[in-house]
């Protein structure tokens, strides 16, 4: 059994089990979190897509922890004009473990 889901502007296709890393959400580490905005479920043969979100259908997770992606640098440079700027970023993320799946 698996499902679709959004979460963060983005589609993630989940099963029980899966640990994903999302667009970080104001929760606690071990809390509980409900993901509503499913977009289609397969179970078995059964495959059953919304229109735009499948009725009733619920993926619930467990937050692991909260935390930082590896820095990235981002560099602005003209030639000729000496200007150098070099800024880093490091995206926030939450890593969650998905533990059912309802329809």
């Amino acid at each position: 059994m698996y499902a679709i889901i959004v979460t963060g502007g983005k589609q993630y296709k989940v099963q029980e089990g899966d640990v994903i890393y999302i667009e970080k959400l104001e929760v606690e580490a071990e809390a509980e979190v409900k993901f509503t905005n499913v977009l289609a479920v397969a179970d078995g043969d059964n495959f059953t897509v919304g229109s735009p979100m499948v009725e009733g259908a619920v993926v619930t997770g467990k937050v692991i922890k909260n935390g930082k992606g590896k820095k990235i640098r981002v560099v602005k440079f003209k030639a000729k004009k000496n200007y150098r700027r070099t800024q880093g970023h490091r995206q926030p993320y939450t890593k969650v473990q998905i533990e059912k799946i309802s329809k």
